[in-house]
């Protein structure tokens, strides 16, 4: 059994099936080939939808096979248990393709984690306070970022964070901007206008079905 993901990784498939995730979801099925086109989008799931599992799939599917110094892709999560539970599904499903992970959170230690940093990872994922901290105070060569990816926008933005994920978004150029929520409220409509580019937008139901809905997007 296999993963029927189109044109999946053969590295990222090994240690999927390893893990028994030998099925995709609705949630993956449906975003697999969007998400690797590079556009921006708005995945809107409901919980226990495989929001983490499905970017770290993507992550590792887009930056497979090559290694570089500096980091490119961005993960935000909401706290301390996030980055670690992200850090062990990039454990389990990244094993074969030799990326260096590294999340960041509000109780480590900052001058390990710029140098750290500094010897070169592939994925850096944090907390917004945190990686606000670390962008303003040590200039990241972000010009190599191919995905910035906001996980569990609802409870991030409850907690007004807005001011620090716009700081780190500007301060990139050239990205794709992926944003993963469980309702598309008000305060992510904003944040999404500002930040995304006609994203494409995926609401996903109960059942797994994606809602047709692409008021989002320009043609």
């Amino acid at each position: 059994m296999k993963m029927k993901l189109k044109k999946i990784n053969e590295k990222l498939q090994e240690a999927l099936i390893e893990n028994g995730l030998t099925e995709a979801n609705a949630l993956q099925q449906e975003t697999f080939s969007t998400l690797k086109s590079g556009v921006d989008c708005i995945i809107v799931a409901p919980k226990g939808s495989g929001k983490s599992t499905t970017i770290v799939l993507n992550v590792i599917q887009q930056l497979a096979g090559k290694t570089e110094e500096s980091p490119r892709a961005l993960i935000i999560v909401e706290d301390k248990a996030k980055v670690l539970e992200m850090e062990d599904l990039f454990e389990k499903y990244g094993k074969y393709t030799k990326l260096e992970v590294y999340g960041v959170h509000d109780k480590g230690d900052m001058e390990y984690d710029k140098n750290y940093i500094s010897t070169g990872i592939d994925v850096l994922i944090g907390t917004p306070n945190k990686l606000s901290d670390m962008f303003t105070t040590a200039g990241y060569n972000v010009n190599r970022l191919k995905m910035f990816i906001l996980d569990d926008a609802d409870p991030i933005l409850k907690l007004r964070h807005e001011t620090k994920i716009m700081r780190i978004s500007n301060s990139i150029a050239k990205t794709q901007r992926i944003v993963f929520a469980e309702q598309l409220t008000e305060r992510i409509e904003i944040l999404t206008d500002k930040m995304l580019l006609e994203p494409y937008l995926f609401e996903i139901d109960e059942d797994g079905e994606d809602e047709e809905d692409e008021e989002d997007v320009e043609e």
